[in-house]
This record gives structure tokens, C-alpha cells and sequence, in this order.
């Protein structure tokens, strides 16, 4: 039998639900979910394995009119995906209008020469008669090679898409071991998962201005033979106002506390390790339009 392997990137605008049916193909969370904006902000590789082949899927930062450095890195990282891939798949979402991001998008997709499909997400937010509409808006705007309704939160189309893809990947060797689910250091999806927690705690305009860093990250053994052993990590979150950063404490250090133990929890259960998490706040002012932050953060081109 042979085997069959190739890349697929999702693309779209923001909040469209890439991050959760990346999470949903690998069966397992790779890439954050937040109602915020831009919240995925590196592309993130998942992999899905079938008996006779496997398909390297990449989740990428929504497409929108940058604002600043980071914002112009996170766009230009999802368009380069583009380039180099076996099959695009275009997400939308039925819940929203299409709008100038859409034709943009259409526009960027003009000179792409892999099969593009379209994906219109959230189907069971709205009637059957909104999603016939929704198909309609987007397959006037691009010639799509296939149209799938799905829900990427109840799986509603997911298999007929995974199957489509499947059939569309080259003849070619694995990229990576049967097992693999990511190549994303461990670190990140740590960094990832507490920065995660402050979108979903905190409101205004802290979650944009917020990155996390893992200074250090290590497995230790409990003195007591008896005692499995721990991760310890330590980790900064960086904000750009000192007003952010006294959001992200709280009050008598409580919404640093909760951030910490939402993090801890979530980790371990992914991880399968008991954690030792020691979190830190520190102010660097502008760094989304710093060079030299976004490097150290690890905003960096491949």
C-alpha cells in the first residue's frame, strides 16, 4: 500500500475557528482558544495519522490589517504558509458577514496554485438557511476546488473534510514518527496554555499587550523516595504598562494566583506531571513594536 503525506494550512480571518479544529483533527489541545482576537500568533504544526499516510496540518494567525510589528510578523507568518503546502483550506465563519478581509483574502488566494477549500465553520450557531447564504457569499468571492459546512467544535462535516484532504495528499514518506502529535516545544505549549489564562481572565486591552516566556523548565526528584517526581517551571509575563501589570496581579495578588492555578491544572492534565509553577510580571514598554523584544520573545522568522 502506499503511503501518502503531505501539509494543509488553515487560513482566515480571526476567530474564524482554526485553533479549535486543529485541536479537534490531532484529538488533542495544541493551539489556544480564546473569544479574544488574535490569539494564535505562531503557526502551529499538528499532526494526523492514518494507516497509509499522514497530513502535517499547520494552524495560523488570523489574516487582518496589522497594527503594529507583531501584528505585521503574525500575517506575514500566515501567508508564508502558502507557499509550500499540498492543499489550502479556507475557514469562515457562518456567523459573520463577509467583508473587505474576505476579498483580500480571495485576492491573496489568486495566485496560489494548490487546491483551495472552503471551510465555513459554526453551522450549528446558525439555521440551515444562513449556512446555504454563508456558502453562497464566500463561493462568489473564489472558485474552490470543494465547499465543506462544518462545526469544528461538534465535529458536524470534520470527517468528510479529513477524508477529502487525505485523498489530495501525495505519494511520499512520513514527516514525522506514527505517535507524533506536534513539534511544538514543550515550552511554548507551557507559555501558550498560561497565556491562554490571561485572555480568559482579563479584559481591556491587557490580552494583546500581554507575551509569556519560560526562563526555565525542568523535571526534578523529590527527595522523598516515595514522591513522584515534578516539572518545576518559572515563567515571566510581560505586559507594556505598568497599569497591566497590576491587572494581571490583582488585588492582594489574586488574578496572578488564579492564572497560576488554571495554568497548573490544565498543564498536568496535558502534560501528565505533577507541576511546580512559579509565575512573574514585569513591565517592558512597547515591546509589540520592538524588534529586539519581538526576537527575545520569539517572534522570529524561520
Amino acid at each position: 500500500m502506499a503511503y501518502h503525506s503531505g501539509f494543509v494550512t488553515l487560513i482566515g480571518r480571526p476567530n474564524v475557528g482554526k485553533s479549535t479544529l486543529l485541536n479537534r483533527l490531532v484529538g488533542t489541545k495544541l493551539s489556544i482558544v480564546s473569544e479574544k482576537p488574535q490569539t494564535t500568533r505562531n503557526v502551529i504544526r499538528g499532526v494526523v495519522f492514518r494507516p497509509d499516510g499522514q497530513i502535517v496540518f499547520l494552524d495560523t494567525p488570523g489574516l487582518h490589517q496589522p497594527k503594529s510589528a507583531l501584528e505585521r510578523f503574525m500575517v506575514q507568518a500566515a501567508q508564508k504558509t502558502l507557499d509550500d503546502v499540498d492543499v489550502v483550506v479556507w475557514m469562515t465563519d457562518a456567523t459573520m458577514h463577509s467583508g473587505d478581509q474576505d476579498r483580500e483574502i480571495a485576492s491573496l488566494l489568486a495566485a496560489v496554485h494548490t487546491p483551495v477549500l472552503l471551510a465555513v465553520n459554526k453551522i450549528d450557531a446558525v439555521s440551515k438557511g444562513e449556512v446555504v447564504v454563508a456558502l453562497d457569499r464566500y463561493t462568489a468571492l473564489y472558485p474552490f476546488t470543494a465547499v465543506y459546512p462544518i462545526s469544528a467544535t461538534r465535529g458536524d462535516g470534520v470527517d468528510a473534510l479529513l477524508d477529502d484532504l487525505f485523498e489530495r495528499m501525495p505519494e511520499g514518506p512520513p514527516y514525522f514518527p506514527e505517535g507524533t502529535v506536534t513539534d511544538l516545544p514543550e515550552s511554548v505549549l507551557v507559555a501558550e496554555i498560561i497565556r491562554e489564562k490571561i485572555l480568559q481572565l482579563t479584559h481591556a486591552e491587557v490580552p494583546h499587550a500581554v507575551a509569556v516566556v519560560v526562563e526555565e523548565m525542568a523535571e526534578r526528584t523529590p527527595q522523598h523516595p516515595e514522591k513522584p517526581p515534578y516539572l518545576e517551571v518559572r515563567a515571566t509575563i510581560y505586559v507594556e504598562r505598568e497599569s497591566q501589570k497590576q491587572i494581571v496581579i490583582g488585588k492582594n495578588g489574586q488574578m496572578l494566583r488564579k492564572i497560576g492555578t488554571e495554568a497548573r491544572q490544565e498543564l498536568e492534565a496535558l502534560l501528565g506531571i505533577h507541576l511546580f509553577l512559579s509565575l512573574w510580571v514585569k513591565v517592558r514598554e512597547e515591546w509589540r513594536n520592538r524588534p529586539s523584544a519581538l526576537r527575545a520573545f520569539g517572534f522570529t522568522e524561520e
